[in-house]
């Protein structure tokens, strides 16, 4: 099974027939504190789903000048999959509340970069499962126990030396997914520095999503991101954002639209400006 997106009916005929695991990505925005998430996640969510959080789970805090959200050692994401059950075969659904943009694309892209394959994101994400009337589950998640073994492929990663050596041989496309005043350097909320890479081009992620909240139709997508390419083949893109998560929503859309082998640069604008020395832009592209 190798998919990207799944609805919320298609979702529960696969979780209700134990053929796949779903993983609740929301978090608590407000406080960013993952016991507050899980007290959210004991109230109500999707039955049998496992729990991530963005913070313990599918980043490493303590890992200075790498942004925001550095990527977590691969074994101690490998820890993760275990204690949710995941085997290597194991289909994984993977929602929140913010149509995918705030951690399940995270995790989708972090199963992909361990070859895990068998990895979707719930299309409208928990209030799509809600809107539809399917069924929820009260109470902690019950841990399990997988053993797993796994490697990070790096070659789906770019680093800062590779990002300004391929900028400045003009060799890729940077397409930044943040909203368009952060992109212009008009507000900055999150990071010290206002403004983007010298040559990104804006591509905020919420253009991926239809009214409803919902992926575009894969034709649409791919027709808007032909447009920001020009002749670059998909595999000269790479996506950054602040922190390396809604970098990765413009990464599912882009292979939701056929468009395959992007890469994503994981600490983003807030590793960028870590170090003052790099050069920064501001105004549009």
């Amino acid at each position: 099974m190798n998919r990207t997106l799944v609805g919320p009916q298609e979702a529960w005929a696969l979780l209700r027939g134990g053929a796949a695991v779903a993983i609740d990505c929301r978090a608590d925005l407000a406080n960013r504190d993952p016991a507050l998430a899980d007290a959210l996640f004991a109230t109500a969510h999707v039955p049998g789903a496992q729990r991530a959080d963005l913070e313990r789970d599918l980043s490493d805090l303590s890992i200075p000048g790498r942004g925001r959200h550095p990527l977590p050692d691969v074994a101690d994401f490998a820890r993760c999959l275990s204690a949710w059950g995941i085997a290597p075969d194991t289909p994984v659904i993977a929602y929140d509340a913010m149509n995918g943009a705030l951690a399940a694309a995270r995790l989708w892209w972090m199963l992909r970069l361990v070859g895990h394959d068998a990895a979707m994101v719930l299309d409208g994400g928990w209030q799509a499962w809600q809107a539809a009337g399917l069924p929820v589950e009260t109470g902690r998640a019950a841990p399990a126990n997988v053993q797993r073994t796994l490697e990070y492929e790096r070659a789906q990663i770019v680093d800062t030396d590779g990002l300004q050596h391929d900028l400045m041989g003009s060799r890729i496309a940077l397409l930044d997914a943040r909203a368009a005043p952060r992109f212009r350097g008009e507000v900055e909320a999150l990071d010290p520095v206002a403004g983007h890479v010298p040559g990104a081009r804006n591509r905020p992620y919420t253009d991926n999503l239809a009214p409803d909240g919902r992926f575009k139709l894969p034709a649409l997508l791919a027709a808007e991101f032909r447009a920001l390419l020009g002749d670059r083949p998909p595999q000269d893109t790479v996506m950054m954002c602040g922190s390396g998560v809604t970098a990765c929503h413009n990464l599912l859309a882009m292979e939701h639209a056929g468009l395959h082998g992007a890469r994503i640069y994981p600490g983003s604008w807030s590793e960028w400006v870590s170090d003052r020395s790099r050069p920064v832009a501001t105004g549009p592209e």
